[in-house]
């Protein structure tokens, strides 16, 4: 993230309303432009896109400001935009309504699901993307390449250029701490554990402690 972001996003979460309006016009159009391209239409857009900055501003205060903020707004913009997508529902003739008036509660009720599971998923992607982004460079792109990209350990080291004990460890450690984030948030539960479950201490040495 360049400094005059950096500096807004510091000042965003201390409050401050001038910074927000002026990250808001630095990230508007990017914004706008991607929920224009999902919805196809210029007052759904417009919608989704303050939707994106009135969530963002709820968790930026745990943004981390080494990382770029755009990419965590698209994201939030691209599930805003699934979340209006999933509510629009194809016109029904009149011909078909007396069919389906007797259906229309038990339709309701699926509908009020769906839409409920919805907003979950996108609630814990964005949740996964903070945890994410708080995660060392090199852990995280081991993290994403095994997991987004589904690269086995000696792909993620020639990749990353480390050693095959590295990768496993910077990607196992990326698991850790991610699911430590969501734990402390109570996004997710933290596993139950017995004594036997814990991990024995490692006798080799791979140079990982990066």
């Amino acid at each position: 993230m360049d400094d005059s972001c950096a500096a807004l996003v510091r000042q965003v979460q201390q409050n401050d309303p001038v910074a927000f309006a002026q990250l808001f016009g630095k990230h508007y159009t990017a914004v706008f432009n991607r929920c224009l391209r999902l919805l196809g239409h210029r007052q759904d857009a417009e919608d989704a896109t303050q939707e994106t900055f009135s969530r963002a501003v709820r968790y930026i205060h745990r943004w981390d400001t080494r990382r770029p903020l755009e990419p965590w707004l698209i994201t939030i913009a691209a599930n805003r935009c699934r979340t209006q997508l999933s509510r629009r529902q194809p016109l029904v003739s009149l011909s078909d309504t007396n069919d389906a008036s007797a259906d229309s509660q038990a339709t309701s009720q699926i509908a009020i699901r769906r839409e409920q599971q919805q907003r979950d998923a996108e609630s814990l992607t964005e949740e996964v993307e903070l945890a994410m982004a708080s995660l060392p460079e090199n852990h995280r792109r081991a993290f994403k390449l095994f997991h987004e990209q589904g690269c086995d350990y000696q792909q993620i080291s020639l990749r990353l250029g480390c050693p095959i004990g590295t990768a496993k460890t910077w990607v196992h450690r990326a698991r850790e701490s991610m699911m430590q984030k969501l734990c402390d948030r109570n996004v997710v539960q933290a596993p139950m554990t017995s004594q036997t479950d814990q991990p024995k201490p490692r006798t080799d040495s791979v140079g990982a402690d990066q």
